[in-house]
């Protein structure tokens, strides 16, 4: 649904007494201290410190600086970049190395992901999250140096493992109640409603025969639901569907009578004023628009 991609993947060897600044990205961007020690600082922030194992993830990557001194006048950390020909940064030395990758999505599904997300994630090294990500960064790290065939490939694939282990260790870190939708689905009978929902996604659920699925009481799992996922289990479902519905109209995938039986709607007429309640204009405007861009990037 996010339609995920992950960016080019870099790494930055740094020494001596430095300050790199980095502009804002509109996506959720990781770095990974591999050695030495160095701060971080948000717009209107104060630094931040990170040690070597440390991995942090930004949300809607604002404008950001990585120092050893944050004292120091910082300069343009993307000039340092060879990009034609190098994934590979180099600053007075080696003694504090990071490792960097974005990961941007389709606009209409971002905030899905990038609303249950605090601004800056930190994972800190000696947490038993730190572990598990550093076998991924120690082969990504391999990879972004190395000139062998498919390394290209490889360090994508890698970027999205990580991406998925640093959400575990976020949600390991801070508990189910604390992580939204997130945490919801790493709940025992709270993420099963969830796989039952998405699942069938056309059957007409109620609350009573969800709770009933997952062994708990109608109002326990409806105020359970709430707490975790930020909303009731049946305005869920209706949102779900409709986040479905758009990306299947996106992708010309069907036509507005079918979306509307495969949602379980009863006709095209209940499900248009469904989507139209959830997203503001009716799905055959919507497939209308959609249509000449799906065209267009065919014969691209």
């Amino acid at each position: 649904m996010l339609d995920m991609r992950s960016a080019r993947c870099t790494r930055l060897e740094a020494g001596g007494a430095w300050a790199l600044r980095f502009p804002a990205k509109p996506a959720l961007k990781f770095v990974a201290v591999l050695r030495g020690q160095c701060w971080i600082t948000l717009q209107d922030e104060q630094p931040y410190r990170l040690e070597a194992g440390d991995t942090f993830l930004l949300t809607n990557a604002p404008p950001y600086v990585i120092a050893n001194d944050p004292r120091k006048l910082p300069e343009d950390g993307i000039a340092l970049f060879d990009w034609a020909h190098s994934d590979v940064a180099h600053y007075g030395g080696a003694e504090t190395v990071l490792l960097g990758g974005a990961f941007v999505f389709h606009a209409g599904n971002a905030q899905l992901l990038l609303d249950a997300l605090p601004p800056l994630i930190h994972i800190p090294a000696q947490d038993p999250a730190a572990a598990v990500l550093r076998g991924t960064l120690e082969i990504l790290d391999g990879e972004i140096r190395s000139t062998r065939i498919g390394s290209s490939l490889i360090t994508h694939r890698l970027a999205d493992i990580l991406l998925v282990q640093a959400l575990r260790g976020y949600v390991a870190l801070h508990g189910n109640d604390g992580t939204g939708w997130i945490g919801a689905l790493a709940d025992r009978k709270i993420g099963a409603a969830l796989s039952l929902m998405h699942g069938d996604i056309g059957h007409r659920w109620t609350v009573g025969e969800l709770a009933s699925a997952v062994g708990m009481s109608r109002s326990g799992f409806a105020l359970r639901f709430k707490d975790l996922v930020g909303a009731p289990p049946l305005d869920y479902l209706l949102r779900w569907r409709m986040q479905v519905a758009r990306e299947a109209l996106r992708r010309n995938e069907g036509s507005v009578a079918s979306l509307a039986a495969q949602l379980g709607y009863a006709s095209e007429s209940a499900f248009g004023n469904a989507f139209k309640r959830v997203l503001g204009r009716a799905p055959k405007r919507y497939w209308s628009s959609s249509v000449p861009a799906a065209v267009t990037a065919a014969g691209t």
